[in-house]
């Protein structure tokens, strides 16, 4: 008679993972560098920076430029209406894994456009990154137990700076814990936009495919959390430092699965 395997579990989704939040916080750098620099100056994810620029461009008169900041907006608005969809429960029906399929998506987008020649205008590139963009923020929009942001760094910052706050004034251990979290997270922004302006110098417009490698990773961390084994501490210990209690990523009762997306 074989001994029952006790039930497996998650404490904190693969998709609201730390580590997670980092990687996709460098893409999201990543992207933004990438689009700025090689096509025309606009941001593929910061669309804060994109109305800014738009806004000097209609003040000096500028027309012309400035209608290149619209299809982005436009494209990122798409972007997240997509993502608003496939979460949909009709479609959750159809779409069985719909956070690594949100992932699958972009490694798809960014590999054709390595693929693209620079006679490809601009706007069609930003466009079609900028939608990625609008996907990415809208599905992953949870840091553990926290709102945040994977495509821009100031509400970032904020939650960090507001932690850091109580961590020092109210001696709150949790807030200091949260703002590690987002000290990462803007760390891994700022890393990716680094490595993009860096890749640009090596590789051009081939540079995107850094982006299908970061994100191959990305989706390589749900099967890693599915397939090791993982149990969830004793009663009174604290998850491990990537964000995540040890344990099977199959859900429990009351708990949520790797792939559980943002509510």
């Amino acid at each position: 008679m074989t001994t029952p395997r006790p039930e497996p579990h998650i404490a904190v989704a693969t998709a609201k993972s730390v580590r997670l939040g980092v990687l996709l916080a460098a893409v999201g750098g990543f992207l933004d560098a990438y689009t700025y620099i090689t096509r025309g100056g606009v941001f593929a994810g910061a669309q804060t920076g994109n109305v800014v620029l738009l806004g000097a461009d209609v003040a000096g008169g500028r027309w012309v430029e400035a209608l290149a900041f619209l299809p982005p907006l436009a494209a990122f608005v798409l972007g997240v209406a997509t993502a608003e969809f496939i979460a949909l429960p009709a479609v959750a029906k159809i779409v069985r894994r719909p956070v690594r399929a949100v992932l699958v998506f972009e490694i798809l987008v960014v590999l054709v456009v390595g693929f693209l020649p620079a006679t490809v205008p601009d706007a069609v590139v930003s466009v079609v990154l900028a939608h990625v963009a609008g996907v990415q923020v809208t599905t992953f929009r949870v840091l553990v137990d926290s709102p945040f942001n994977t495509t821009m760094t100031t509400g970032n910052l904020r939650s960090m700076a507001m932690a850091a706050f109580h961590r020092v004034v109210e001696h709150d251990l949790e807030a200091g814990t949260r703002a590690r979290r987002f000290g990462a997270v803007i760390s891994g922004f700022f890393g990716g936009a680094l490595l993009g302006a860096v890749a640009v110098e090596l590789f051009g417009l081939r540079a995107i495919w850094v982006v299908a490698v970061m994100l191959t990773i990305a989706l390589a961390l749900f099967v890693f959390d599915e397939r090791t084994p993982r149990s969830l501490p004793p009663k009174g210990q604290s998850p491990n430092r990537s964000g995540a209690i040890d344990s099977n990523t199959s859900p429990g009762p009351g708990l949520p699965s790797a792939d559980e997306p943002p509510k």
